[in-house]
Parts: C-alpha cells; sequence; structure tokens
C-alpha cells in the first residue's frame, strides 16, 4: 500500500496537471517551468540520510536488514548511506530507475542510542532538514530509499532525515502498525523539540505519507503544546500526502495547532483505492487524504487534489514519491515558506 515501487505512476494529462497545480500554489504556474526534470539535490552529491528511528535494530547492526519492524524501548540515531542510483537526466529514465528501486542501503554507522534526538540536531546542525515519516506496511530499507528518492526528485538543498516507526511491513498489520505509529509520537516529538531548540539550525521541512501523517500531526500538536511558537517557528513546510487520518480527529489535530495549521499542504485523491479500503475498516468515516477539497480547504489548509492523476494500477496512493510532477507540490511547498 505504501511502497511506491510497485504502485508507480505515469505522467497525467497536462490540463489535469495545471489545475492540480495551480489549485496548490494559489495561482497560475508555467508549465514549462514545473515540466522540467527536477535537478540533483544534496543527496545526489552525498548519498547519505539522517535516521531516527524507533525499530528494534538487529543483533548484528551493520547487516541488512539493519532494523526489524519490532518496536525499541529506546530512540536511536543513525546514518545510512546509500548507493547512489544511475540515473539519466532524461523523464522516462529517471522512471526506469525508480522502478528498479535503483536507492539500495549500502551500510548503516554512527547508531547510538544515546542522546539520539541531540544526535540527529547535532549531525543536521546549520543545514535545512527534509524529514521524511513513512506510512503503513514499510520496511526499514524501502523508507530510508522513499526518503533519498523525494529529495533527489525535488532537488532538496539540505540535509536528508527520515524517522522511520516500527511498521511491521505486512498487509495484514494494519491495526499493529497504527498503534505503533501512535507510540512513536514521543520520540518524533523529541526529535523535532532538540532540532527547534539548537542554536544554528535551519528550517525543518516535513513529508508524511499515509499512516505517518497522523504520527506528524499527534507529534506536532506536542511541540506546540510544550515549545509553543518559538519551537514552531522552527518548523517550515509540512507536506501530508494522502493522509490516512479520520476526517473528524484531523479536524480536532488542526484546532490544536491554531495559526500553524497553515504550514499544512494535503495531497488528496478522492479515487485514491487505498484510502477507500482505510475508510471501510474505520466504519465508513473518510480519510482526509480523500475528502473533497472544499471540505479540507475549509479547515485552513492548502490543498493540492491530484484526483486527475492516476498510476499504472490505479491505487493513487503514492503520487508525490512517483510522479516528478506531483513532486513539484512539495517543492513548491517548501520554497513558499523560505
Amino acid at each position: 500500500m505504501s511502497h511506491p515501487v510497485a504502485i508507480l505512476g505515469r505522467l497525467a494529462a497536462v490540463a489535469g496537471l495545471a489545475f492540480v497545480l495551480a489549485g496548490c500554489s494559489g495561482g497560475s504556474s508555467d508549465m514549462s517551468e514545473i515540466l522540467a526534470a527536477p535537478g540533483n539535490g544534496d543527496i545526489g552529491r552525498d548519498p547519505t540520510v539522517l535516521v531516527a528511528t524507533t525499530r528494534m535494530p538487529v543483533s548484528d547492526p551493520g547487516r541488512s536488514p539493519w532494523f526489524t519492524g519490532q518496536r525499541s524501548p529506546d530512540l536511536a540515531f543513525a546514518r545510512v548511506r546509500l548507493a547512489l542510483p544511475d540515473v539519466d537526466p532524461s523523464m522516462m529514465t529517471r522512471m526506469t530507475s525508480m522502478m528498479s528501486d535503483a536507492w539500495a542501503v549500502r551500510s548503516v554507522t554512527g547508531l547510538t542510542t544515546k542522546d539520539a534526538a541531540g544526535a540527529f540536531a547535532q549531525a543536521s546542525l546549520g543545514q535545512d532538514l527534509l524529514l521524511y515519516v513513512h506510512g503503513y506496511r514499510e520496511s526499514f530499507a524501502t523508507a530510508v530509499s522513499s526518503a533519498a528518492q523525494l529529495s533527489q526528485g525535488i532537488g532538496f538543498r539540505g540535509a536528508t532525515g527520515l524517522f522511520s516507526w516500527p511498521s511491521a511491513g505486512s498487509t495484514l498489520s494494519y491495526v499493529s502498525d497504527r498503534e505503533s505509529a501512535m507510540w512513536s509520537r514521543d520520540a518524533m516529538e523529541d526529535v523535532l523539540s532538540a532540532i527547534a531548540k539548537s542554536p544554528s539550525g535551519g528550517r525543518i521541512h516535513i513529508v508524511a505519507h499515509s499512516m505517518g501523517t497522523l504520527l506528524t500531526l499527534e507529534a506536532l500538536r506536542m511541540v506546540r503544546a510544550d515549545g509553543g511558537e518559538t519551537a514552531m517557528s522552527r518548523i517550515g513546510a509540512v507536506v501530508m500526502a494522502a493522509p490516512d487520518i479520520d476526517i473528524d480527529l484531523f479536524a480536532r489535530g488542526l484546532e490544536r495547532l491554531g495559526p500553524d495549521a497553515s504550514k499544512i499542504t494535503v495531497i488528496s485523491a478522492t479515487n485514491d483505492r487505498a484510502l477507500a479500503v482505510s475508510s471501510r475498516l474505520a466504519g465508513g468515516i473518510v480519510r482526509a487524504g480523500a475528502a473533497d477539497r472544499e471540505r479540507l480547504e475549509a479547515l485552513g489548509v492548502r490543498v493540492a487534489d491530484a484526483s486527475d492523476f492516476s498510476s499504472t494500477m490505479g491505487i493513487n496512493h503514492s503520487l508525490f514519491l512517483s510522479d516528478p510532477i506531483v513532486q513539484q507540490v512539495v517543492k513548491r511547498a517548501i520554497e513558499r515558506v523560505r
């Protein structure tokens, strides 16, 4: 449901693209600029992802799979070195590279559980940070790969980070995954607060996907409650892609964020088949990522409606990772707050 390789999309019709991006940016867009292949960001020169995780490390953390789907009593920090994919500048070759899942973990170093939040903050010191929070049914390796793929896709200049919670990585683990995500909210708050308190750090831009958006919303509520406007001033753009959150719970969370809700951009699709399944599991309550645009905008967030896009399998749940045009929604959200 969450792994982008399985649901890689093709480019949507130009008319649909203009509609979606105009809705996100609040105005017309130069399509020649939008359609330009995104350039490599810092991840292309230094393929390293900074990781904070509540997963249990394997007995030999230097070997695959590095971390399991079990919960660890301690937050851990590590640097993950990736094998840089051989990506041709042409869009078609770039998409082929994505399908081959070319971002592969080469090594995990610097693993520590001693003040892991502080270690993460120190590692990203002086830079803007792109922090990816994955969704349901993700392994550690696929989550790291997605973080790198996103960073490269939007040409991010700064540190690339991942908050990885202990997803079991199984189709049948929906309920347990949801509980593990919520169990990790204190740890994510610790990471965000540590970065916010660092004296010379940059801004934190968060991109959360699917079930990871629930974790992110809860952590942001806690950061605001404990750190107030000072802590929240370090939070830049917050992009919630296909949020798998009860629409009523989403609305209540935004109320608690107050004016900081305006930092949030929602990438939604009323034809998201994965969220349709989640809605049935939740007794028919609409998920925020599948709600009508007008209903979301009334909550005070920006909305990029990707309903006119289509993945090859028609699931439409990870377009922000698989489609370079939808990735521009993320890029523009970050640029808007810089």
